[in-house]
């Protein structure tokens, strides 16, 4: 199972987003305040602080996929010390794509919670949420994924929230279920931009036909 077909260029946004304005986008905000209460000591610490959080995440990262055992440490060290940031986050959710590659599920099922738990971007929450859902139904946890997917999420991730619930009900033969959540998958995406959700609804015509 890849986990990571639907949302990896999301995550691959919103890393480059903050990448590339990041800095630019804090030191906006700390500018912003320091104006406002006349707090400059507290603007350039602040500043200075995400600063070198971005540049300790990007160091972090370019280890990712070389040396396993080292970026696995020095990741969680990097979550425990910097909890409730968008960075905390898109580590959780590098660390659960290497667990996915030893198809690890129950490990990755744990840092997709880390992010969830830590994420203070709404679209970072989104993903990992979804990615954990399917690693849920992998699992045959089809309870729990819908409990995963059944919080508020942003309208934007509609298709593939829809789509995760027809998985998990199908998955537990609840086959009129499945065909709702598919076909408002569909409607919201539309049948021209997923051809392999249409096969889905297509299958599961084809098995009511079967059972009849």
């Amino acid at each position: 199972m890849d986990v990571y077909q639907t949302e990896e260029q999301q995550v691959e946004a919103i890393k480059s987003f903050w990448k590339e304005n990041g800095t630019a986008v804090i030191a906006g905000l700390a500018l912003g305040f320091a104006g406002f209460i006349g707090f400059n000591v507290y603007q350039d610490k602040q500043l200075e602080s995400e600063v070198a959080t971005s540049d300790a995440y990007q160091t972090i990262m370019e280890s990712a996929g070389k040396e396993e055992a080292l970026f696995s440490a020095n990741a969680n060290k990097f979550i425990t010390e910097n909890k409730n940031s968008s960075y905390a986050s898109l580590t959780a959710l590098a660390l659960a794509k290497e667990a996915s590659s030893h198809k690890d599920w129950p490990q990755v099922a744990i840092h997709l919670n880390t992010a969830i738990e830590n994420a203070t971007n709404q679209g970072i929450k989104a993903i990992a949420s979804i990615r954990l859902a399917r690693v849920q139904i992998q699992l045959e946890q089809y309870t729990e994924a819908l409990a995963t997917l059944s919080v508020t999420l942003p309208e934007s991730f509609k298709s593939a929230i829809e789509e995760a619930k027809g998985d998990a009900y199908f998955k537990q033969g609840k086959a009129e279920r499945a065909r709702t959540a598919y076909q408002v998958a569909l409607d919201v995406e539309g049948q021209e931009n997923n051809g392999a959700l249409q096969m889905k609804l297509n299958d599961l015509a084809q098995l009511s036909t079967i059972a009849k």
